[in-house]
């Protein structure tokens, strides 16, 4: 039985990740993350850990999901790794949520002053909704994939 060890997993999570549309994930997050700040200032109160949190999380949910919406793009080592994310939807989010929890963990402890233990369990929390939807949403693309 050929049983993938969490290393195993991750590097082909990453594999997968590869190909993802960095730019126009990077581009959406930060266009969200303004437009929030924007809106926030027009009601004179801003709550800058927020939007910039809401643009970490659409970062990272663009980039995961872009990066298995085409599986049979790039070479032939990051198709296979999108197969397999596509076959384990659940394991492979988990590491676009870790990685959006590591990134939101600095916005929470700096800009919203909670303390270590507070960001810690607000990154902790963004990164299991990242994890849900991103699993959900990667379960949809499998469907997608299997029915061309």
């Amino acid at each position: 039985m050929n049983e993938l060890t969490r290393r195993d997993e991750m590097a082909l999570s990453g594999a997968a990740l590869r190909g993802a549309p960095w730019r126009a994930a990077g581009i959406t997050g930060a266009l969200v993350a303004g437009a929030d700040i924007l809106l926030d200032l027009f009601h004179g109160d801003v709550d800058l850990s927020w939007s910039v949190g809401m643009g970490i999380g659409l970062f990272t949910l663009i980039a995961a999901i872009g990066a298995v919406a085409r599986p049979d793009l790039g070479d032939r080592v990051t198709q296979k790794a999108r197969a397999w994310s596509l076959r384990h939807p659940w394991r492979f989010a988990l590491y676009p949520a870790a990685g959006a929890a590591i990134l939101l963990y600095p916005v929470q402890l700096v800009l919203d002053g909670e303390g270590v233990i507070g960001a810690a369990w607000d990154a902790l929390w963004g990164g299991v909704l990242l994890y849900l939807i991103t699993g959900l949403l990667t379960m949809v693309v499998r469907g997608r994939a299997a029915s061309r």
